[in-house]
């Protein structure tokens, strides 16, 4: 994944406000958008720019009237960007963490430090990323080799797969005639979606949309009664706590 982060530097000393833009520039991965020398004109910067264009703030602690830890608690209420700190002064450590910094430098720091908390604010935005993409559709069909052939089986279609040795027995709803295929009924497991199938015994794998009854420590499918096998009775009773 490749991910450019727009940064902006905010510090009231402008060697250090200097040298943390030099550091941003140099970085691949990071973009600087703004730079200023308080947290006022900072605060003024953000709202000038477009809602989420900016993804990391570098901000020094202490600066006259809207100091570093000010300007972060008003960038998180305001859902802003994430933060890293930069400053002379160890003992804000503890408060920097209070307000979700990503992380806190402390003067004078070399590139190599630097580097280290902008490698964390881009695994926390490619994190952020995939956790908002949205899910990969679900097949609707898988493909089997039947009779030197294969064939595109339907999951919608599948009751439940036996397995016979070195073979699947796949059962249809729309065929009296089952399905053959050279294949364990571990990989035919591996080929259905967990969300959908569940193996109840060590022969037997059902379409939960498929079950028609519980008797005891069987189910029962069209005309098939299948047993579950007791190292499947656990995965087989959340299945029921959360059908009842």
């Amino acid at each position: 994944m490749s991910t450019v982060l727009k940064c902006i530097a905010v510090d009231d000393e402008p060697l250090a406000l200097g040298l943390v833009c030099s550091f941003i520039e140099k970085t691949p991965f990071l973009e600087l958008v703004g730079r200023y020398d308080n947290g006022v004109a900072a605060l003024h910067g953000l709202h000038a720019l477009p809602p989420g264009g900016v993804d990391v703030a570098f901000l020094d602690i202490q600066m006259q009237e809207l100091n570093g830890l000010e300007l972060a608690r008003v960038l998180a209420q305001a859902g802003g960007p994430r933060v890293v700190f930069t400053t002379a002064f160890s003992q804000y450590a503890v408060e920097g963490y209070r307000v979700d910094a990503l992380d806190y430098l402390v003067k004078p720091f070399n590139y190599e430090e630097f580097l280290r908390a902008a490698g964390k604010a881009r695994a926390y935005a490619e994190r952020d990323q995939a956790a908002a993409a949205p899910a990969p559709p679900e097949e609707d069909s898988i493909f089997l080799k039947v009779e030197y052939q294969l064939v595109r089986v339907l999951l919608a279609d599948i009751l439940y797969v036996e397995g016979l040795k070195d073979y699947v027995k796949v059962h249809l709803k729309s065929s009296p005639r089952a399905l053959l295929s050279l294949l364990s009924l571990r990989a035919m497991e591996e080929k259905l979606p967990a969300r959908r199938f569940l193996r109840i015994h060590r022969s037997f794998i059902v379409a939960l949309d498929k079950i028609e009854a519980v008797r005891r420590l069987t189910v029962q499918i069209g005309e098939a009664t299948l047993p579950v096998g007791d190292q499947y009775k656990e995965a087989f009773g959340q299945f029921l706590s959360r059908w009842i």
